[in-house]
């Protein structure tokens, strides 16, 4: 079990989970200053999220992206495309390596736990296989709460440990539509599991302070491993 990481999944592409990631990069800094940071995106295609990373992170943190592919689609894809393989074993090794030299690790997702990584494996069954402990990133938005349910089934039938749900506001007007679009209570009753935080609308990502303050608010307890989390509570 790789369980000083943290696997941030997603209900589909482009709900948050870049977005979920870098407040919880910048709630670590402002918390734990210098202490060792990973942060690994398994694999991407197309330009974006390194390229985020690589301006957001800070010297103390250890970025990782072990594949990447031009075409901006599914790996399998991309791969065939490109004529390339998709290394797997590459993949798992960066993990352990940052893993075994930070303190924890922040792996992001591509696309849902539905998304395919080969011919043959979804995300969900990395997630499965490689036991992270993982949290599913919400958009608010129409549509959300079935996506959601279909998500957090997957993880079950692929015995990922799901400890929570984040969610994540991609709009200035989606805080205020949060119960009608993608109220917690019913996410919860129909899935069993807690939603544990809301992102809001984030207009100026340099501002670190903020982006800490809202992660802190967040029940990391279900998140981060237990010394971590103690460590946080006293800084």
């Amino acid at each position: 079990m790789l369980g000083n990481c943290l696997f941030v999944a997603g209900t589909d592409t482009e709900v948050g989970k870049t977005a979920v990631s870098s407040a919880l990069i910048a709630y670590w800094r402002y918390f734990l200053a210098h202490s060792p940071l990973g942060v690994i995106k398994l694999m991407q295609t197309g330009i974006g999220d390194r390229q985020w990373y690589e301006e957001f992170c800070d010297d103390h943190t250890r970025l990782v992206v072990p594949l990447e592919y031009e075409t901006p689609v599914a790996p399998p894809v991309a791969a065939t495309l490109e004529g390339r393989d998709i290394d797997l074993e590459l993949v798992r090794r960066s993990l352990d390596e940052l893993a075994a030299e930070t303190e924890f690790v922040i792996a992001e997702s591509l696309g849902s736990l539905g998304s395919p990584v080969t011919d043959d494996l979804l995300v969900a069954d990395l997630a499965g296989q490689w036991q992270m402990p993982a949290v599913l990133v919400v958009p608010v938005k129409l549509g959300s709460i079935g996506q959601t349910i279909g998500q957090v089934s997957l993880a079950r039938e692929h015995n990922i440990q799901l400890r929570g749900m984040i969610l994540s506001c991609g709009t200035p007007a989606a805080v205020g539509e949060i119960e009608k679009l993608s109220p917690p209570a019913t996410l919860e009753k129909f899935t069993d599991i807690p939603v544990i935080g809301t992102l809001p609308y984030v207009k100026d990502w340099g501002d670190r302070r903020f982006l800490a303050e809202t992660v802190a608010t967040w029940d990391l307890e279900k998140l981060l491993p237990t010394k971590v989390f103690e460590r946080t509570q006293k800084a």
